[in-house]
């Protein structure tokens, strides 16, 4: 595709992955004139509920894929643990952003931090491992404790173990059941953030404001933005996405989570190259959301800019609000500027993320105990 071209409202839009944030994509794609096709294993999903049509498919299905790439003028992605291979079929007929090489950089740990390494970004201090010398060995480098990750498919928590000892190694390595691991030293934070960055097929980018993120058994509890912090760490966090975004060639949208150490240095956890649950809080605060953003880039389209209209901060509605019941959403929505999102999930399981609210307010403080309140009020 010319870098230059536009794919123009009218077009149809291809999403790899359905859930909830393909959900969201998809409003906003449909409101701007969009057409849009979802491909997953999933029939009746979050995406497929509001797509003009949902194609259910495995992804190691290459005749499908190619099928659903014919029928679109640009596919993106909703999560990024999509097989690269089904990325190259479709890529090899429609462009897809981001692209295969963006994927194969963001599904393995230890190929992101050497990446980011490699590119003078700082990223927490690690070892590849693959066996147990392996972990001994990086632990006496890294000093204990230290985070012992899967290097693919870990996310909430999962796929991960803190190690305080020797003696913990061996029940660790058989818990992880993988071969291809990462050590990490254990870092001292103060606190998370992350930063949205994004960028089009002619290069053109932007960033949000810092977010900071707070988390509850390893799954995102709330965020709030604008974070808290100083004009340096702003800046410093805004060049290191900047950075990366240009260093991976990345065309869509990209969130970078970092830690926050005492110094107010930042080093990088992870990347999603995709929307993220910690910008859903965008949809209310600012004029030109994360999924608009992505869609404008993917389809070159002139990115938004305006600022932050009012402090935000968005609450992870998980499967244990509905325990006691349906929850009592009208007492929610009768607290002052909560917007509340359902992703049309049927089961609501413990610790899933069913939606979220969102509460603006004149100040940080304002809008977080606004949608706090509104969360503790949806159980009857």
């Amino acid at each position: 595709m010319n870098p230059t071209a536009i794919v123009s409202p009218g077009s149809t839009i291809g999403v790899f992955g359905s859930g909830q944030l393909g959900r969201m994509f998809t409003m906003v794609a449909k409101q701007m004139g969009y057409r849009v096709v979802i491909y997953s294993p999933d029939a009746d999903s979050p995406a497929g509920q509001v797509a003009d049509r949902e194609i259910v498919a495995q992804y190691d299905d290459q005749s499908a894929v190619e099928d659903f790439a014919r029928q679109c003028d640009v596919i993106t992605l909703e999560f990024e643990n999509i097989p690269v291979e089904t990325v190259g079929w479709a890529g090899a007929i429609t462009p897809v952003h981001p692209d295969a090489r963006v994927l194969h950089v963001a599904q393995d740990r230890i190929i992101e931090k050497q990446t980011l390494a490699d590119a003078g970004l700082p990223v927490t201090p690690f070892r590849p491992v693959f066996n147990a010398d392996d972990v001994r060995r990086a632990a006496e480098e890294l000093g204990y404790p230290i985070v012992l990750k899967t290097a693919r498919s870990g996310y909430d928590g999962k796929g991960q173990r803190i190690l305080r000892d020797p003696e913990s190694i061996e029940p660790a390595l058989a818990e992880l059941g993988s071969d291809r691991l990462v050590a990490e030293k254990m870092i001292d934070f103060q606190r998370e953030v992350s930063i949205l960055v994004y960028r089009s097929r002619n290069g053109s980018v932007g960033t949000y404001p810092l977010i900071e993120n707070h988390h509850a058994n390893h799954i995102l509890d709330y965020s709030i933005c604008p974070a808290a912090g100083s004009d340096t760490l702003r800046d410093a966090a805004r060049q290191i996405a900047l950075t990366t975004a240009k260093s991976l060639d990345l065309v869509g949208l990209l969130c970078i989570e970092l830690f926050v150490q005492s110094d107010d240095r930042l080093l990088i956890n992870e990347l999603a190259p995709r929307p993220h649950n910690s910008g859903h809080l965008t949809i209310e605060a600012f004029p030109c959301c994360q999924y608009q953003q992505l869609l404008r880039a993917i389809c070159g389209l002139p990115l938004g800019t305006e600022p932050q209209t009012r402090p935000a901060a968005m609450a992870n509605l998980l499967g244990d609000v509905w325990e006691g019941g349906a929850p009592a959403f009208e007492n929610a929505l009768a607290v002052e500027a909560v917007q509340l999102h359902l992703y049309g999930k049927q089961d609501a399981v413990p610790g899933r993320k069913m939606g979220h609210l969102t509460a603006t307010a004149d100040s940080i403080e304002a809008a977080l105990a606004n949608v706090l309140a509104a969360r503790d009020q949806l159980k009857r």
